[in-house]
């Protein structure tokens, strides 16, 4: 076989920003600008992996070419000569299969995949008190599922309900290309089962949202002090010999888009003005990558799941002990599920969403 040609110019087009970046982090100039330095460091070491493929294709390419020379030359190569080069030719198109696939999975991976620390909000939604409490049994799937993975989990801010739930429930995961692994849990989840105040026996259907930030670093966002809005206020909710006696809750607004964050766990103001901060750059990180995304990926419209949050991309069914994800129509064990065990899921979507990309190059 050989290679596509808008395969081979997407890859080498990759592979000579990958050379630009090499050049530019020997620049004196820019290895004394820190942020700028890092963030070149970055790019260039998520252009690594397609800087090596484009290496072995050219090498491929250019062994095909002569062996086409060998048998195209008038004089021709002797029979045994001819016999090598058929084996080469032979060898070349396994070999050509091979990486061709490598290629395509990496032109089609997104870099924010491999980012190890995450931010994921989950809200109640439709449901009442129940929902508030479906909220919970997410956060507590999601931590055993941390532990699974061998991630940090950092709870960051929550609101609780008077019956033991989450109105709303922030928390950070750490840890080995987190993002990946957390990234198709953003949209709308419903939850089927009977309410331990239903006297009936009825099922009732409520739901939460899931949203999945990468967590933005310095270099990949930068917000101007005269943009915010921060003020500190009395913490409210239960009683205590701290809460409601000091200013420690912290809101910050991001006035050009009117982005506003509350952080109040913390019996430090301190701490949660840094809590605020991070979930902040987060949310707008987030917005700008979206936007991006969607202004140049109209095809991901047919891929697994945009991952908006209006998206309802899953029912957990308690009676028939199923949970079933609708972007890939597939039931799985719900107890397995609850339990944390998300990988087979997980990996299932992430197989079926590159299948999807590929067949958009």
């Amino acid at each position: 076989m050989e290679f596509a040609p808008q395969i081979v110019a997407k890859l080498r087009e990759k592979a000579r920003r990958y050379a630009e970046l090499t050049t530019q982090l020997s620049d004196p100039e820019i290895a004394g600008d820190h942020v700028r330095y890092s963030g070149l460091l970055r790019e260039q070491g998520l252009l690594e992996s397609a800087n090596r493929l484009a290496a072995r294709m050219g090498e491929l390419i250019d062994r095909r070419f002569q062996a086409q020379e060998m048998i195209a030359d008038d004089t021709g190569p002797d029979p045994e000569m001819l016999e090598l080069v058929r084996e080469e030719l032979a060898s070349l198109e396994e070999l050509e299969g091979d990486l061709d696939r490598e290629i395509k999975t990496v032109l089609v991976s997104d870099p924010q995949w491999d980012r190890n620390k995450i931010i994921v909000e989950i809200r109640a939604g439709a449901g009442g008190d129940e929902a508030t409490l479906f909220t919970g049994d997410l956060f507590r799937m999601y931590q055993r599922f941390s532990e699974e993975c061998g991630f940090r989990l950092e709870l960051m801010s929550d609101k609780t309900s008077e019956v033991g739930g989450f109105k709303e429930i922030v928390f950070g995961v750490r840890g080995d290309k987190a993002f990946r692994w957390f990234r198709f849990e953003s949209g709308g989840h419903r939850v089927q089962r009977v309410p331990t105040t239903e006297s009936q026996g009825r099922i009732h259907t409520s739901a939460a949202t899931v949203a999945v930030l990468p967590e933005a670093e310095d270099v990949d966002l930068q917000i101007k002090p005269e943009d915010l809005r921060i003020d500190t206020m009395r913490a409210s909710g239960a009683g205590g010999q701290h809460v409601n006696k000091t200013e420690s809750a912290v809101r910050i607004v991001h006035l050009p888009t009117d982005t506003m964050v509350v952080c109040m766990d913390e019996k430090s103001q301190h701490k949660n003005r840094a809590q605020a901060m991070r979930i902040l750059r987060s949310r707008l990180f987030e917005a700008e990558r979206r936007r991006l995304h969607d202004e140049r990926a109209e095809a991901r419209r047919s891929q697994v799941g945009t991952g908006d949050r209006s998206d309802r991309v899953r029912t957990y069914n308690f009676p028939q002990n199923r949970c079933s994800d609708h972007r890939i129509g597939r039931n799985f064990s719900l107890e397995q599920v609850m339990a944390g065990r998300l990988e087979p899921l997980v990996t299932e979507l992430h197989e079926k969403d590159i299948e999807n990309r590929i067949e958009t190059l």
